[in-house]
């Protein structure tokens, strides 16, 4: 496993977000439900970001997005990403503006994340939905409703950890009557608890830190 944080960050922090990536031995055959958007500043800064990391190893990606302002990319194992245009809402993220979900009920996806998390909402409609950390800082949480159906065990997905002091078993049962189920992945006896949110979309509690 390799863990990515911010420099300096120290736990909780809602303004950073924090990427552990694992070897699994399970090849990536269809389109991650779950993806990355990357903010930029400025048109110029967009093109050297797309440029950046595609000298690191990304390709262009085509998931059907036409013409758009934005550019698909894919890391080296074919996980798909956005290099977004410059936006006013992202202005303040740092260089993740959001992690992206797709999903059949925004509005349904927006209740049960907002209170797992205690996030605000931004905006709902039936197409999508957005939420950000109640204090204002950090990247989004959105949800894109998409006709497509959850068929594999997603590659991407969020962990959730309790604050400090907080117990783990009881965060568990909450988010259980908040509509989450036990998922077993094969992750035998470890300390963490896997679970899945209303559409099947796999996340950890954690122990608190």
């Amino acid at each position: 496993m390799t863990n990515l944080e911010p420099v300096g960050f120290a736990y909780p922090d809602p303004a950073a977000i924090c990427i552990d990536v694992l070897a699994v031995p399970e090849p990536k055959t269809v389109k991650n439900r779950v993806h990355l958007d990357l903010a930029t500043t400025s048109a110029a800064h967009q093109a050297e970001v797309v440029a950046r990391l595609k000298e690191l190893g990304a390709t262009p990606a085509d998931v059907g997005q036409g013409e758009v302002p934005w550019t698909v990319l894919a890391d080296p194992e074919g996980n798909e990403f956005c290099v977004l245009e410059p936006r006013e809402i992202y202005r303040d993220t740092g260089p993740i503006a959001a992690v992206v979900v797709d999903c059949a009920d925004p509005r349904a996806m927006a209740r049960f994340w907002g209170e797992a998390m205690d996030w605000t909402l931004h905006e709902v409609t039936d197409d999508h939905a957005v939420l950000r950390s109640a204090k204002g800082v950090g990247p989004y949480l959105e949800f894109l409703r998409t006709p497509d159906v959850k068929t594999v065990k997603n590659r991407i997905h969020l962990d959730l950890r309790p604050y400090p002091g907080d117990d783990q078993a009881a965060e568990v049962a909450r988010v259980r009557a908040l509509g989450a189920t036990d998922v077993d992945l094969g992750q035998g006896d470890v300390s963490w608890t896997v679970l899945a949110d209303p559409e099947g979309n796999e996340f950890c509690v954690l122990a608190p830190r």
